[in-house]
């Protein structure tokens, strides 16, 4: 806990100032503050010493309900919030009260964390009716004025193309906190992610993006604090602008902010990109019970979606108690804002929108064409960088896979579902397996959109890790405390013979196949693979399949129990992927013949049956579902290289086989390719460096059981 505030009456000298832009603004003369509020009746500024006694300054001026005012000689790591005077009428949707501290929600930096206790809330614990006039300002972290100037050398985006990219989802602190060769100082930070070894470990991987889990300052909730918990993932952000002190190694007041950009500048080096994970679609604040902390007390209604007849109560389309109100434009202009400065100021490369149906949902139903999409269309930056959308919430029609406009990405939960479906062997999904494999064009063609449109994910960090989701029938969430409730309940897993760690040598076998055949799948298929962090190395959270609340040893990565043979694995097929463009197509296979280099026409795609045969339309509608091999023509890909030329690859021949038990491939007839030299097979023991001999077509061959095999056509 901070000193008690103690308001001092020293004047000090403060302009007019300018409404734009929003925020604290230094200028090497002084600074500028500018929030808006159309509910407020006066704004005081308040400047916190470093010893928190606080003095306030009320803003001179109001322009277009945006109040501002400029001081001299305010400098970087001065401290602020705000006190805002107006309306405190629930029931009209107001709940403005001075004796509540608000952080800025332009803030850049915010130093401090919430001591949770009553002040924080506007009204008497047990009587939510009521009003609480205790000063929360010794409770509240304090924002940050902060130096704009960052010496960012010759930094460019490395802006890799979707068809190219592979998309590794981090935490932050996850990611780095055992790592022994990281500096146990910077452990767990920013300047830790910069690290030489985590750069190195990514670049093995043929990883070209890291997607970080949120960095928005976000609060951890008083009801985990209360239990010894902390919310560890960081989906309650309070701060749209300010990366979150906590995965800070530099102890100065908006430090957080130039170690941030030193580890966006290390990886852009490294030709790696960085895509945020943003929560725009609810804050800290909660429903009508939560905290007092920034936006309810600035302007209430003007930040979030209230229930029509009684604005008391907030509308959820997100399960966490409120839901940011998109169809007021100081809304809207304060994500675009965000999302701006995090490219131009922060140099980041993209987002992924949490819950993005919420953002789209401009009155009731979730529309496609709302103002927010409008305004990411012709907004010059933001339509610029990469944009992946979690296409549900949780409200009516929020689940919109195949629903997002032409320029958005998306994680393709069919595409999760049906491949977690096919490894564990449930029937008839092998129709859907194939268009999963290819892109998802029944999701995304018929809006013109392709293949790249797809973000593919077997694994996430909301589920079981890769490891556990083949290791594990049940959640096992005990840890949580919440009796095992919390978390999904149809994890679509197989524990493959046995309920968590095992001596069984078989079903250890069968498990470190089962994740070679998850990892092959997702790295060999059309559209973007976005790998889970740890999942290359085996990482486990003993089937706890929801550790939002598990800032521990259970949801960090631990590097001393890294698996080396599916990390060696898995760099192979990376490496497969980025050395051969049959698998990174720009655009959907047709299924029309092509002209071969020999003068014969073969489609671009071909399916077999186990016997060599084509597939029939009996055979796709078949009960017998488990196994199937395609052809991948290498020289049909009709995109064009930086040359405008014909781009040409090797063909190949991928062999699945869900079943229990091995089945006799019959190789494609002559036509398709004399020859096929195996480059993948997960039924392989990883310790067998036996190297594989060229079979002739037509050849049959065993695919063991539950495995996949890649064969790739021998040139000449």
């Amino acid at each position: 806990m901070t000193q008690a505030a103690t308001p001092q009456a020293a004047p000090v000298e403060i302009w007019p100032g300018k409404p734009y832009p929003l925020g604290a603004t230094y200028d090497g003369f002084g600074t500028n503050f500018a929030v808006f509020s159309e509910a407020a009746e006066k704004v005081e500024l308040c400047l916190f010493d470093a010893q928190g006694t606080e003095t306030r300054v009320t803003l001179p001026e109001v322009d277009a309900f945006v109040w501002h005012g400029f001081i001299p000689n305010i400098e970087p790591g001065q401290r602020y919030g705000y006190r805002v005077h107006g309306p405190y009428e629930p029931v009209a949707g107001h709940r403005c009260n001075p004796n509540k501290l608000l952080i800025d929600p332009y803030a850049k930096a915010i130093d401090g964390q919430f001591d949770w206790g009553q002040s924080l809330f506007s009204y008497n614990f047990g009587d939510p009716d009521s009003r609480n006039d205790d000063d929360s300002a010794p409770n509240m972290p304090k924002c940050v004025v902060i130096n704009p100037y960052f010496d960012w050398g010759v930094d460019r985006p490395p802006g890799h193309e979707y068809a190219d990219s592979i998309i590794y989802e981090a935490h932050v602190k996850g990611l780095t906190q055992t790592h022994p060769d990281i500096p146990e100082q910077i452990r767990g930070t920013y300047a830790a992610v910069g690290h030489p070894v985590i750069i190195e470990h990514l670049k093995s991987l043929g990883v070209t993006a890291i997607e970080l889990m949120p960095v928005h300052h976000f609060a951890n909730d008083s009801t985990l604090v209360d239990k010894g918990l902390s919310n560890y993932w960081g989906y309650n952000t309070i701060a749209f602008l300010a990366p979150d002190s906590k995965y800070s190694s530099n102890p100065n007041p908006g430090g957080q902010v130039q170690e941030f950009k030193a580890m966006v500048r290390a990886l852009h080096e490294a030709d790696i990109e960085v895509i945020l994970d943003v929560v725009y679609n609810h804050t800290a604040e909660g429903n009508h019970l939560g905290p007092t902390l920034s936006f309810r007390g600035i302007d209430n209604s003007a930040y979030y979606r209230l229930v029509d007849d009684d604005k008391r109560y907030y509308m959820d389309y997100t399960g966490t108690g409120n839901s940011l109100n998109v169809g007021h434009p100081h809304s809207l202009q304060l994500i675009m804002d965000s999302l701006r400065y995090w490219v131009t100021e922060m140099h980041v490369d993209g987002f992924r929108f949490d819950l993005a149906s919420t953002l789209a949902r401009e009155f009731y139903d979730v529309d496609k064409l709302s103002t927010f999409f409008e305004l990411v269309q012709q907004d010059p930056t933001v339509s610029q960088v990469k944009l992946i959308a979690e296409p549900w919430d949780v409200g009516p029609g929020g689940y919109q896979v195949g629903g997002f406009p032409p320029q958005w990405t998306e994680w393709n939960g069919k595409y999760r579902d049906t491949v977690r479906d096919y490894w564990r062997g449930e029937s008839a999904t092998i129709d859907e397996f194939a268009s999963r494999l290819t892109g998802s064009s029944d999701l995304y063609e018929h809006t013109g959109r392709r293949p790249v449109a797809s973000i593919n994910f077997v694994v996430a960090h909301d589920g079981f890790t890769l490891r556990d989701l083949v290791s594990y029938n049940e959640k096992h969430n005990e840890a949580n405390g919440e009796d095992n409730r919390d978390g999904e309940s149809h994890n679509r897993s197989w524990n493959c013979g046995a309920e968590g760690p095992t001596d069984d040598p078989q079903v250890n076998a069968l498990r470190a196949r089962q994740q070679r055949n998850f990892l092959t799948t997702l790295l060999l298929s059309q559209g973007v693979p976005m790998i889970a962090h740890g999942d290359e190395l085996g990482r486990t959270q003993q089937g706890n399949n929801n550790v939002y609340c598990q800032d521990n040893e259970l949801s960090w990565i631990d590097w001393a129990t890294a698996d080396a043979d599916l990390m060696d694995f898995t760099r192979t097929v990376s490496a497969l992927r980025a050395a051969h463009p049959i698998f990174r197509r720009r655009r959907f296979f047709s299924g029309r013949p092509v002209r071969q280099r020999g003068g014969e026409r073969l489609p671009d795609i071909s399916w077999f049956a186990p016997d060599g045969s084509e597939m029939s339309d009996e055979d796709w509608e078949s009960g017998f579902a488990k196994t199937i091999a395609v052809y991948l023509n290498g020289n049909g890909i009709p995109d064009r290289d930086v040359r405008g030329q014909r781009v040409v690859d090797d063909s190949f021949v991928l062999c699945f086989n869900a079943h229990h038990e091995a089945i006799e491939f019959t190789l494609p007839s002559e036509q398709f390719g004399p020859a096929w030299t195996p480059v993948i097979n997960t039924g392989k023991d990883p310790a067998d460096e036996s190297e594989p001999k060229p079979l002739n077509a037509g050849t049959a061959i065993t695919v063991e059981a539950r495995s996949v095999v890649v064969l790739q056509a021998q040139s000449g």
